[in-house]
């Protein structure tokens, strides 16, 4: 398996992902033309063509037999072309001396705190593909490549993560909030953000602060939750070093979660190093590896063997990351506990 650029030859591959994704996905349109038009657009974004504010980079997974089998994305910049809203959970003090009443009320303040930043966004994984590590190198290979391009990102990655919503995909946060000042169900207005009308919902929200007192108590009850089916992924980026530091979505008060650049593991811990071709022994631990280019990104992971300022993997690897004996490669040994061992 390797990450890749996604690119225009890609549009029917990604037509049949986008029709699998539950929920729809935001960078993958289940519509030719909206589809294609992204893609020539990341294309750009991955030749240097393209502003920080402007870049999209969609990446794909694909098998030894060239079947794109799952998507991932990172935004270069969030809120600089219009407003990036979220909800930051705080809290307000009231008391009245006299009566000897003090109350603690949480709070939700409508912000555009995160503009500027980068977002990791977009993981799709084909439900009959998520085994192995096949999940953790779609997730993990954009951060690597962040490692090697941090010029190209904000000083911290968010990930905004599906809130809880119930079979039927109406989620009680909107129900309570939402929907009285956007007359629409959850689908309806989610379908709208898609299209990119996020900032025009937002905007008919109150700007005071809110109460979550005032909610129902299952409203109350998802805030700040990941939905079920995204705590896996979520899993992987909290390993990484992202926290969840009291930033909801505004639609289904899904977290926000966040981590500076530097302390994000795959990007702190990797290292550029010389690829060599051999035999890693049977315990050698498993690398991701990165090919240390921006238009042809390739990565990719394998068991690799690291010898002084060398990486020895076997010739399948270095194929499948379209480099030779003495090339250079940004790697990072793929699990925590890995690293742990490799330092040793």
């Amino acid at each position: 398996m390797i990450v890749r650029p996604a690119r225009i030859t890609d549009l029917a591959a990604l037509l049949t992902l986008a029709r699998q994704a539950v929920p729809v996905l935001a960078a993958l349109p289940a519509d030719e033309e909206r589809l294609a038009h992204r893609l020539r657009w990341t294309q750009r974004a991955f030749a240097g063509q393209i502003e920080r504010a402007d870049a999209d980079y969609l990446f794909v997974l694909e098998d030894d037999d060239q079947q794109v089998v799952g998507i991932s994305a990172l935004t270069g910049a969030i809120g600089l072309r219009e407003p990036w809203y979220n909800y930051r959970v705080g809290m307000t003090v009231r008391s009245s001396p006299d009566l000897g009443i003090q109350r603690q009320i949480p709070t939700l303040f409508l912000n555009n705190e995160m503009t500027g930043q980068s977002e990791v966004r977009s993981l799709f994984l084909r439900p009959d593909q998520r085994r192995g590590s096949n999940g953790r190198l779609l997730s993990l290979g954009r951060l690597l490549f962040v490692a090697e391009f941090a010029e190209l990102f904000g000083e911290k990655l968010i990930a905004e993560l599906r809130g809880r919503a119930d079979e039927q995909g109406c989620s009680p946060f909107w129900d309570s909030l939402g929907r009285h000042f956007f007359k629409m169900d959850f689908n309806h207005a989610h379908q709208l953000s898609r299209l990119g009308s996020k900032a025009s919902i937002a905007e008919l929200m109150p700007r005071q602060p809110l109460y979550t007192c005032l909610l129902t108590e299952q409203a109350q009850a998802v805030i700040g939750k990941a939905h079920p089916n995204t705590e896996p992924a979520m899993k992987i980026l909290t390993d990484e070093g992202f926290t969840h530091e009291g930033y909801v979505d505004i639609f289904d008060a899904g977290p926000v979660i966040e981590a500076p650049l530097a302390r994000i593991r795959s990007v702190r811990d990797s290292q550029a190093l010389v690829l060599a071709i051999g035999t890693p022994d049977d315990h050698a631990p498993v690398w991701l590896i990165h090919n240390r280019r921006l238009e042809n990104c390739r990565i990719t992971t394998a068991p690799a063997k690291r010898v002084g300022n060398s990486l020895m993997v076997d010739r399948l690897t270095a194929k499948r990351l379209q480099l030779q004996p003495g090339d250079s490669v940004r790697a990072v040994p793929l699990l925590c506990h890995q690293a742990r061992a490799v330092a040793a």
